[in-house]
């Protein structure tokens, strides 16, 4: 039996129902894809994430569901937690009042294996495990990027969390490695600003 973590259990140590993105069919194989982030970190869609022989194969005992949907069914599987991050895939929502419990309950599993989530695994997911590796493995937000793409090369978080890495950022290091910009396409990092238009 599958152990349910409430959000409302943890205090961290210090202070629509899908991705709203559009998914051409050459993503469709990279949506559906397990991304292995670090050695005992991985990152995924949801359909992944239900999927018992994707978590057998890995040995995963912690999943971080960001995918804003409670009542997600999982595969049984002994030893399994599941940490629910109730947030929407919305620039406005408050993801960075969750970094610090996520990260801690992944640095907490170091014994087992993670698997974070959300709808595509496109933006609440990889801003989750950026933050993740600026706390725990002193990694600039800049790193952190370059560490998830370089896996995942289709993540985009939305605008309003890049706001919130960087405020996370700058609370973890009292600077900042990544800057908004003004591009044709919006304010966006810097770091999509050459890349526009192409992973998009």
């Amino acid at each position: 039996m599958n152990q349910v973590l409430e959000v409302g259990q943890f205090q961290p140590s210090s202070s629509s129902q899908g991705e709203q993105e559009e998914c051409c069919p050459s993503l469709l194989q990279q949506v559906m894809s397990v991304s292995q982030v670090s050695p005992g970190l991985f990152l995924s869609g949801l359909d992944s994430a239900l999927n018992l022989s994707v978590l057998a194969s890995r040995n995963i005992t912690l999943i971080i569901n960001a995918s804003g949907l409670e009542d997600v069914s999982y595969p049984s599987l002994d030893g399994l937690q599941v940490l629910h991050v109730p947030v929407q895939d919305q620039p406005h929502a408050p993801l960075r009042q969750y970094f610090d419990l996520v990260a801690e309950q992944i640095n907490q599993n170091q014994t087992g294996r993670t698997l974070v989530h959300c709808t595509a695994g496109r933006s609440r997911s990889p801003a989750l495990i950026m933050a993740y590796l600026m706390r725990f493995e002193g990694l600039s937000l800049r790193q952190a990027h370059e560490q998830v793409l370089e896996q995942r090369p289709f993540i985009r978080p939305n605008a309003g969390f890049w706001r919130q890495l960087m405020d996370y950022e700058r609370t973890l290091f009292s600077r900042n490695t990544v800057r908004m910009v003004k591009t044709s396409g919006g304010v966006l990092p810097e770091l999509f600003e050459e890349d526009l238009g192409e992973n998009f």
